[in-house]
C-alpha cells in the first residue's frame, strides 16, 4: 500500500472512531469491553503487563518504565493516552508509535467484532474502549514482551481493567473527573484503586494520608505486596543539571546515584522513583545501575514542561488540573531563572479552571486568554472573566486564535528580551488538547 493510500485509510479509521461515543463521557461499566475483548479471544491475556493509574504523571511513568525495560531487553508495547497530534501516539510499539499500515490492519482486525458488540449492548462500543482493544490486539498481532498500560479515567471500570496486571502502579491522585470518580479524594482513590489484582505487586507514589489509607486498605483486601514511596522506595536527593535534574533514587534492591534526567520538576523525579520500583517489583531483581543511568537519560516527555524553542524559550505543558497547574508553576518558579514569564492559556470548560487559573498565577506576569479547537474548549471571554479574579486587568490580554494568541506571545517576549536583555520564556498551557495543537503552530511558523 502506498504512503498516500495509508494516510487516506489512516484518516478513514480516525473518522470511524471519532463517531463513537466520546471518551469523556462515561458510562461506567466493564460489560462491553468484557465483552469484546472475549470475542477477541482476550488477546490482552497473551503478555504480562503493568498497569497504571493516578491522576498526574501516568503518561511520563509509562514512559520511563518503557524505556527501563527496553534497557532490558524487553519488546514493550505502551499505551497511553490522550495524544498530543496524532491518534497513533496512543499505541507505541518498540518505543514507537504504532505505523499507520499496522493501526488501519488492526482497526481492520476488530471493526465487525465492534458491529457485533454494539448490537448485543445497550450503549454501543465508544471512543476509548475501541482504542483499548486495538492497543491490546496490536501488542499480540505484533508481539510484544510485555505492555504498560496507562488506564484512561479511574481504574475499577475503566476499559483497560480487563487485564491481569503483574503489577499495578498509583501515581499522585488529586482532584479530577469528579463527575464520575467522586467529589472527595477517597472515592477517587477508591475507583482508582480498582486496579489492584489479586496477590500482585502495587508500586504507589507518595500519597495524602486519607487515599493512602485507602489504598492500603484495597491491597489488603486483594492480598497484594505493596511498595510505597518513601518507605520501600524514594527520591534520596535532587539537584538541577543543564537540561535536566541530577537524581539519586533508593530502589527496591539498593540505591543508584548519580542519574540524569532530562526533565524539570521534583515530580519528575518522583515519577522517575515510581518506574524505577515498578520494574524492579516487575523482575524481582536489582537492576544495574549503568542500565538504569542510560535508560533515564533516553527519556523523553512531549507536552511535559518540554521546551520546544531557545530564542525565545517556548514550553508547553500539557496541565489540564490543579494538580498539573500546580506542578507546572513549581517547576517554572524553581528551576528556571525568568524574568518575565507570559501565558498562553486554554482550557476545556469541563475542567476545575478556577484551580487551574489560581495556580498558574504564581508563575504568569501575563496570561493570553485563548481558545483551542474542541468542541469542549471555554470561550475565550468567559476563561478571560475567571482568569480576572487571579490577574489585574493590564495582565490579561485576550486573542481566541490559538495560532495569533502564541504569535503574540513570542513577539512580546522577544521584544522584552531586547529591551532589557533579560530572559523571558512563553508558557503554553491548559489542556492536552492545547498543548498538541501548540506543537503544531509552532512546527509551522518555524519554533520547533
Amino acid at each position: 500500500m502506498s504512503d498516500l493510500q495509508n494516510i487516506t485509510e489512516l484518516a478513514q479509521v480516525e473518522a470511524a472512531l471519532n463517531k463513537r461515543w466520546p471518551e469523556n463521557k462515561i458510562e461506567p461499566t466493564l460489560d462491553r469491553i468484557s465483552a469484546l475483548v472475549d470475542a477477541l479471544g482476550s488477546p490482552q491475556l497473551s503478555y504480562p503487563s503493568i498497569h497504571l493509574a493516578g491522576t498526574n504523571g501516568k503518561t511520563t511513568t509509562s514512559r520511563m518504565i518503557d524505556q527501563l525495560l527496553a534497557n532490558l531487553g524487553y519488546r514493550v508495547g505502551r499505551y497511553t493516552s490522550p495524544h498530543l497530534e496524532s491518534f497513533t501516539e496512543r499505541i507505541s510499539i518498540k518505543g514507537e508509535p504504532i505505523t499507520p499500515a499496522q493501526m488501519i490492519a488492526t482497526y481492520k482486525d476488530i471493526a465487525l467484532y465492534l458491529d457485533l458488540i454494539d448490537s448485543r449492548q445497550p450503549h454501543p462500543i465508544s471512543y476509548f474502549e475501541a482504542m483499548t482493544a486495538m492497543a491490546f490486539v496490536a501488542f499480540a498481532e505484533y508481539p510484544v514482551d510485555i505492555a504498560v498500560i496507562e488506564a484512561g479515567m479511574g481504574g475499577q471500570w475503566d476499559a483497560t481493567n480487563v487485564l491481569a496486571s503483574q503489577v499495578s502502579v498509583m501515581t499522585p491522585i488529586g482532584f479530577d473527573h469528579m463527575e464520575y470518580l467522586g467529589d472527595t479524594l477517597e472515592k477517587i482513590a477508591q475507583t482508582k484503586a480498582g486496579i489492584f489484582k489479586p496477590e500482585s505487586n502495587v508500586v504507589m507514589a507518595a500519597q495524602t494520608a486519607e487515599v493512602a489509607k485507602v489504598l492500603m486498605a484495597q491491597v489488603a483486601k486483594v492480598s497484594a505486596i505493596p511498595f510505597r514511596e518513601g518507605i520501600e522506595f524514594a527520591v534520596k536527593k535532587r539537584s538541577l543539571a543543564v537540561g535536566g535534574q541530577l537524581i539519586s533514587l533508593q530502589g527496591l534492591h539498593g540505591d543508584i546515584e548519580d542519574i540524569f534526567l532530562p526533565l524539570y520538576g521534583d515530580h519528575q523525579a518522583n515519577n522517575a522513583a515510581l518506574a524505577l520500583a515498578s520494574v524492579e517489583a516487575f523482575t524481582s531483581v536489582a537492576l544495574d545501575q549503568e542500565l538504569v543511568r542510560d535508560a533515564f537519560s533516553k527519556v523523553s516527555s512531549p507536552g511535559r514542561c518540554e521546551i520546544v524553542y531557545k530564542d525565545p524559550t517556548v514550553i508547553i505543558d500539557a496541565a489540564h488540573n490543579p494538580h498539573g497547574a500546580a506542578a507546572i508553576a513549581k517547576t517554572i518558579n524553581n528551576e528556571f531563572d525568568f524574568e518575565i514569564v507570559v501565558g498562553v492559556v486554554a482550557v476545556l470548560s469541563d475542567k476545575d479552571v478556577d484551580g487551574i487559573l489560581r495556580n498558574l498565577a504564581t508563575c504568569l506576569d501575563y496570561i493570553i486568554i485563548c481558545q483551542n479547537s474542541s468542541a469542549r474548549a471555554m470561550p475565550a471571554d468567559q476563561l478571560a472573566k475567571i482568569a480576572s479574579n487571579y490577574f489585574k486587568p493590564e495582565q490579561i490580554e485576550v486573542i481566541s486564535d490559538l495560532k495569533a494568541a502564541i504569535t503574540y506571545a513570542v513577539e512580546k517576549v522577544s521584544m522584552a528580551n531586547q529591551v532589557n536583555e533579560g530572559v523571558g520564556a512563553v508558557l503554553v498551557t491548559g489542556s492536552v488538547v492545547t498543548a498538541g495543537s501548540a506543537r503544531g503552530i509552532l512546527n509551522s511558523i518555524g519554533k520547533v
